[in-house]
């Protein structure tokens, strides 16, 4: 029987290959921790930049907002020339004047202006949790990405593992067929099984590729390595072990939560201030003025210097505006009850996700359990297929078949313990509690 010719496939894998060794290379860079690419992502990662911005903005806005409260002062300055003639007597005069103006104020009774203070601060405090909330986000999409490059890994290195298995199963078949102990048919079962694990590998190096490229513009590096997870691998259990346990948490510290907290707040205070139109103002003013121009009682005498100063109360009365303040309150107090059903909204969005993410890591901590269990039988049933297969009670496609299996059992497994991982850092984002100082666990369980 002609052995089979794999040139044209092994070329285009040889290609690809050679791409994946150059992303995993990215010129001999060591590999990286979650802690190490997470820091790098947030100096890169311009979804958090916009949170920062938005924070400064705020609290530049805040400290706008505070300026009603506080002194004003301006400096005025004019300069007039006036040439007048009279026709009667053929006579005229030029004269010209100069005045610089010092004015103040403080508002000693302004009630708008310090309900605009308190909504800057709310403000700030809802600007605080968006950035939380960025954090938060940055931490869990920089563990998935992290995780999804090694899973490619992963997936590539067991379709390379079964490639090598197949091969020498076609290689035993072959020579079976040789010797007579066999049909052609196990040939062509194993020629069969070959091409599609080819196919596969070159799925799996694509994917690798398109993972790290992924991982790369979150980072903002050129070939990051995540460190693999060291054998053997022991999941954290969930703490606190309740789904209510960490519903009740979430109600009090998620940053969602604390948000929806402070917008209803400024809805309330905005009410406040609307009804504050109907209220009086008063400020303390004062003006110096240093004036230099003719005297109005001897014109011919020249320009004279004056100085006048003056501090005074200026009070303001609104009497009526159109019924333009009513409106204002009824459009306050709506939205006052759209910030109530908003926030209610927004608690029971945050109950589902939490109830979803803890039952889903719970659910991934059985069938990593079950998966492990199942790699043992796994292995167990190849070997014996494979004893069948020598002594001549099984064919060669129980041999593939079983094969096919442990490998994919291996696959499950590995992804099935990254999604754990990633899950738990979900859930504690569902929970609002996701702190930086939450990634050193998982960075325990990697390779040195």
């Amino acid at each position: 029987m002609t052995a089979p010719s794999f040139a044209p496939r092994r070329s285009a894998l040889t290609r690809l290959s050679f791409a994946v060794a150059l992303a995993l290379g990215a010129a001999g860079a060591q590999a990286q921790s979650l802690v190490e690419l997470y820091e790098a992502a947030r100096g890169y990662d311009t979804t958090l930049q916009s949170a920062r911005a938005q924070y400064d903005a705020s609290l530049a806005k805040a400290d706008q907002a505070k300026a009603g409260l506080r002194p004003q002062a301006g400096l005025g300055a004019g300069a007039n020339w006036t040439n007048s003639r009279n026709d009667v007597t053929d006579t005229g005069r030029t004269s010209n004047s100069q005045n610089v103006t010092l004015s103040a104020s403080q508002p000693l009774y302004r009630p708008v202006n310090r309900y605009n203070d308190e909504q800057g601060q709310l403000s700030v405090e809802i600007a605080r949790a968006q950035l939380e909330a960025a954090e938060q986000d940055l931490m869990v999409r920089t563990a998935q990405a992290y995780f999804d490059v090694l899973a490619a890994q992963d997936t590539l290195t067991f379709v390379q593992a079964q490639k090598t298995a197949v091969a020498e199963q076609l290689a035993a078949a072959k020579r079976n067929f040789e010797v007579g102990t066999s049909t052609v048919t196990d040939s062509r079962e194993a020629q069969a099984r070959y091409d599609l694990v080819l196919a596969q590998e070159i799925a799996a190096s694509n994917d690798l590729l398109v993972k790290k490229l992924a991982l790369d513009q979150l980072v903002g590096r050129s070939g990051a390595s995540p460190k693999p997870l060291a054998a053997p691998v022991n999941l954290p259990a969930v703490q606190p072990a309740s789904a209510e346990a960490w519903v009740e948490q979430a109600l009090t510290q998620h940053p969602a939560v604390r948000q929806a907290d402070k917008a209803f707040e400024i809805a309330e205070v905005e009410v406040q201030k609307a009804q504050a139109g109907h209220k009086p103002t008063l400020d303390l003013v004062g003006q110096y003025q240093v004036a230099r121009g003719p005297n109005s009682n001897f014109p011919t005498a020249g320009n004279v210097r004056t100085n006048n100063a003056s501090v005074g109360l200026q009070f303001n009365l609104p009497l009526y505006a159109g019924n333009a303040i009513e409106n204002r309150v009824r459009e306050a107090l709506a939205l006052v009850e759209k910030s109530r059903a908003d926030r209610e909204t927004a608690l029971r969005n945050i109950s589902q996700a939490i109830r979803s993410a803890y039952f889903g890591v719970v659910s991934g901590t059985s069938q990593v359990k079950a998966l492990e269990a199942a790699e043992a039988s796994s292995q167990s049933a190849l070997d014996a297929n494979k004893l069948g297969y020598q002594v001549g009670v099984r064919i060669n496609i129980d041999v593939l078949n079983a094969q096919s299996q442990l490998f994919q059992t291996k696959r499950d497994l590995a992804v099935a313990r990254y999604n754990v991982l990633v899950g738990q850092l979900r859930l504690k984002q569902a929970g609002g509690v996701l702190k930086a100082d939450d990634l050193q666990p998982v960075n325990t369980l990697l390779a040195r």
